[in-house]
């Protein structure tokens, strides 16, 4: 099987600025046409030169595809890692990294995560002999672990920020605590980050010592709400040879148009994660002057009563405090807090109700019932007054003014 998941051609200066990459990584004009935007490859296989002769090194689009190599070489390039691979979802990417993980081994998970991501582990994988052990790592996060890591661990699964509490988790000081310990198979843990809130615009985990990040590309990577797919990308040639045989073994693949929406939309990442994060501290910063407001959870606030409690982790490993904004209105005027959140959520008029988040529109959602209702009933459950804010990149006078006005409503 050809390798296409790489870095990238040689035209691609490492000095360059991520928005630079973000706009030319794995978009090189077509080497055919000259075409600046570069064709889809729309096939399912490919004609060879002769038996055990593929031209190009391409056979089949299961095990590969131009359109997606792009993709792989432009999440390389972004994340600052020598490999990339691209899925049919975030929860494709999400289930061939925990599939490194045998039975008999256990894998250490932040307790503040994507609710499909405990429904992997804990309806699937568990059935198998994977056992996940959930805990705060927020705070000294090399001392929790000093606690928990042992002769099974396979591996440590973060997300930072995390789904829906905008946890922050000091990704170096994981790294630097798994450096000296002996877990499953006589090897070091394997760190894994989730980084589709903060995007490789806002954060890169692979330079703060993690071996694998990963997206929910359908989010901010793709930023326009139409597609759906997942990304990875990894610096280990080992991990990156397994991962690449799974996904073709197990065929878990992103067809080439879908892999087109993904790199189109990655051009303007810098821009929009700029317009993303501005907007989003302007409506944060709007909901904390509100009294009718319990709590505000957002990396980018530094004073005030819902100052974020990991701001200097932020500021150390985050460029961007990003889009995400999570809430809880406080009981008012003869209605709970979660009563209020309700209708907060179905009374915005920018704020679409829906699940997903990281496009250029604003979306809302009530997570303990959408979603993360997965986690209902366990220690990870979520608040029910929690309110998640995807704030787009509309004006943000006329967002603060759509929070404003649900919330008189609400």
């Amino acid at each position: 099987m050809a390798d296409h998941s790489t870095r990238g051609p040689d035209t691609l200066d490492p000095s360059w600025h991520l928005d630079t990459l973000a706009v030319h990584a794995g978009m090189e004009p077509d080497a055919l046409t000259g075409a600046v935007a570069p064709p889809i490859y729309q096939t399912s296989t490919f004609q060879q030169n002769a038996i055990g002769s593929p031209r190009g090194g391409w056979e089949y689009a299961r095990t590969g595809n131009p359109t997606r190599a792009r993709l792989e070489a432009s999440i390389a390039a972004l994340e600052g890692a020598d490999h990339g691979l691209a899925f049919a979802s975030g929860a494709a990417a999400t289930a061939a990294i925990a599939g490194l993980v045998l039975p008999s081994e256990e894998v250490i998970v932040s307790d503040d995560v994507y609710g499909g991501t405990y429904r992997l582990f804990e309806r699937v994988l568990r059935d198998t002999g994977v056992e996940a052990l959930y805990v705060d790592l927020q705070g000294d996060a090399a001392a929790t672990l000093d606690r928990l890591l042992g002769e099974r661990t396979r591996m440590v699964w973060i997300e930072s920020p995390s789904n829906p509490l905008l946890k922050l988790i000091d990704i170096r000081a994981v790294a630097r605590r798994l450096e000296s310990h002996v877990g499953a198979r006589g090897e070091r843990p394997i760190l894994v980050v989730d980084n589709t809130f903060a995007s490789p615009i806002g954060q890169r985990p692979l330079e703060l010592g993690a071996d694998i990040t990963f997206h929910s590309a359908t989010k901010y990577l793709a930023g326009h709400s139409d597609t759906v797919n997942g990304v990875l990308a990894t610096s280990r040639r080992d991990i990156f040879e397994r991962l690449r045989f799974v996904q073709n073994a197990v065929g878990a693949v992103p067809g080439p148009f879908d892999c087109f929406l993904v790199l189109r939309g990655i051009r303007t990442l810098g821009l929009r994660m700029e317009r993303h994060t501005r907007n989003a501290t302007r409506v944060a910063a709007a909901l904390v002057e509100r009294e009718d407001v319990e709590s505000v959870r957002y990396p980018g606030l530094l004073t005030g009563r819902c100052a974020h409690p990991d701001a200097e982790v932020a500021a150390r490993q985050m460029r961007l405090a990003g889009g995400m904004i999570s809430f809880e209105p406080m009981d008012w005027n003869g209605r709970s807090s979660e009563e209020r959140a309700r209708r907060f959520c179905e009374t915005t008029k920018l704020f679409s109700l829906a699940e997903s988040l990281g496009g250029v529109e604003s979306l809302v959602e009530l997570p303990a019932a959408m979603t993360h209702a997965s986690v209902a009933e366990s220690p990870l459950a979520v608040p029910p007054a929690l309110v998640r804010l995807s704030v787009g990149i509309e004006h943000p006078d006329d967002l603060v003014a759509d929070v404003s006005q649900a919330l008189d409503q609400a």
